[in-house]
């Protein structure tokens, strides 16, 4: 995509689904091909004066250490409309990735893939946008319906809509609430959730978005600076 800033102010509903169904079309679900060396998460976090604190982390995939990272504050002023939150988000996560001198082989994004009513959550959007492989890690379920899937780590269940697959809902450590995963753009059902697995550590949360989460809000709370850096033994965790 061109540099020009990312700008959903004053669009309508209409003209926001309108967009949705562009950029949907633009996805592929293809097996990827290439070796992962590296992969970010990205995350979000809004205050009640609608400043929004964004956040990519890259991460070594085989260690999955932090290597990078880059952080933007924003403000947005489209609505809060479930199903429509990409048009709040999107905005400055691309600003984010513009700003990286080292992009990462693929993204995790905190929130849905292709699990969504127009198959456009916010890690579709952003990988459409971005032309990059993603996938969505999200905490709770926005569409689509399931069995629960065994206590066991790394049990899954497929999230469907009708006869659809949209994702798999994963369970990523023993007796815990599952987390929602789903192709967002370049990535086929089965690399999303075995790049998901790979993923998983300790913490209900795979790595990445667990470590979008915690340089977000050490952002948000003035520990860390707008921009891109490599980390070091100084940075804060």
């Amino acid at each position: 995509m061109d540099n020009e800033k990312l700008d959903y102010t004053n669009l309508t509903i209409s003209e926001a689904t309108a967009i949705q169904n562009r950029l949907r079309s633009s996805l592929t679900q293809l097996p990827l091909l290439k070796e992962i060396k590296t992969i970010a998460g990205a995350d979000i976090s809004l205050n009640r004066f609608s400043d929004i604190y964004a956040g990519i982390i890259v991460l070594d995939f085989n260690t999955l250490k932090p290597l990078s990272y880059s952080l933007v504050k924003s403000k947005t002023s489209f609505p809060y409309i479930p199903g429509f939150l990409a048009f709040r988000e999107v905005p400055a996560l691309v600003e984010a990735f513009r700003q990286m001198t080292v992009k990462p082989d693929v993204i995790m994004v905190d929130g849905h893939g292709i699990a969504h009513p127009r198959r456009l959550g916010i890690a579709a959007h952003l990988g459409a946008l971005i032309n990059i492989p993603t996938l969505g890690c999200a905490k709770k379920k926005l569409y689509g319906s399931f069995e629960e899937p065994l206590a066991a780590k790394n049990s899954f269940s497929p999230l469907m809509q009708k006869d659809e697959l949209l994702g798999y809902v994963l369970r990523t450590k023993n007796n815990v609430k599952p987390v929602y995963i789903s192709p967002g753009n370049q990535l086929s059902m089965h690399d999303s959730l075995q790049i998901a697995m790979h993923c998983t550590g300790s913490y209900r949360l795979p790595e990445p978005t667990r470590r979008a989460h915690e340089f977000v809000n050490l952002f948000r709370t003035g520990h860390l600076k707008e921009g891109f850096f490599q980390v070091t033994n100084e940075t804060l965790f």
